[in-house]
């Protein structure tokens, strides 16, 4: 039988950050000592050939054993949890997702663009959302409706805290685009030249991992698009942490995107919007590219 996870009340979320600051920092130790290890460059071959290190396994272990800690009767689902420990989380109300180190590519090729995703799942919605960067020690923390705030690490147990806000767009600046450097395609270049030709200058701002969404919650983007394959863990915390700073994470239908809804974790094509109030986002929400 599934476990049942006990009420989650959103109005006591924020009770949880600095807990959950503490965690990332040991989870981001854990990746750092790997990371400028002799042997950082060893992995493995996952079933969908992507890369497995020992330092996505020493997150997966301190984040698992921390979030249960924190408390035990909610659920955890990681990338790199067994297909025996996920069996059966379609019955869970609510539940952490969670990347223990998104952007592995990124890691094996030395960028530094890696981050530790956790996310608060309640009914389909991501309600709480940490994006941490381990070699910067930089939390970005989303609980929309109450918080939105970026946390730098300056000693143990001492963070010095700063707000998040999106952007808004003005006329005549240039639209930032926020992509990765591995993933575009033929849909993600049909976007540029149309958003050319309805708004005028693009520059382009290319990195990995959901530091695309932290970027983009500290006011530094306009829009990431993503037509190529994701899971759900790598958009839950950007999600959250996007919305409660003023963006938005929308489906190509234009809804937001939920969580644990299907038989497959992997997510939908979306828009990531800082300004969506804007009206070119209803123009290219209703343009289909290919």
């Amino acid at each position: 039988m599934a476990r049942m996870a006990k009420e989650v009340d959103v109005r006591n979320l924020q009770n949880w950050v600095q807990p959950l600051l503490s965690l990332c920092r040991a989870a981001g130790e854990a990746i750092s000592e790997h990371y400028y290890a002799p042997a950082a460059g060893d992995f493995e071959a996952k079933h969908d050939d992507s890369p497995l290190t020992r330092a996505d396994l020493a997150s997966h272990d301190v984040l698992m054993s921390g979030l249960r800690a924190l408390d035990a009767s909610i659920p955890v689902l990681s990338e790199e949890s067994t297909p025996e420990e996920i069996a059966h989380r379609r019955d869970w109300r609510r539940f952490w997702l969670v990347d223990p180190l998104d952007g592995t590519k990124e890691f094996l090729g030395r960028t530094g663009d890696f981050t530790i995703n956790i996310a608060l799942i309640d009914a389909h919605e991501a309600v709480l959302g940490i994006l941490y960067v381990p070699l910067q020690r930089v939390a970005y923390v989303g609980i929309p409706g109450q918080l939105a705030h970026r946390y730098a690490d300056r000693a143990v147990g001492q963070w010095s805290v700063s707000e998040l806000a999106t952007r808004s767009m003005q006329s005549g600046e240039a639209l930032t685009v926020l992509a990765s450097r591995r993933h575009r395609g033929p849909r993600f270049k049909a976007c540029l030249a149309w958003l050319e030709q309805q708004w005028g200058p693009v520059s382009r701002s290319n990195m990995g991992s959901a530091l695309k969404f932290s970027r983009m919650a500290e006011g530094h983007g306009d829009l990431y698009p993503r037509f190529s394959p994701c899971c759900e863990w790598d958009t839950a915390a950007g999600q959250a942490v996007l919305e409660a700073a003023g963006g938005q994470l929308l489906g190509m239908d234009g809804k937001p995107l939920r969580y644990n809804c299907a038989d497959s974790l992997f997510s939908p094509p979306f828009y990531a919007i800082a300004d969506g109030s804007h009206p070119l986002w209803t123009r290219i929400l209703q343009t289909k590219f290919e």
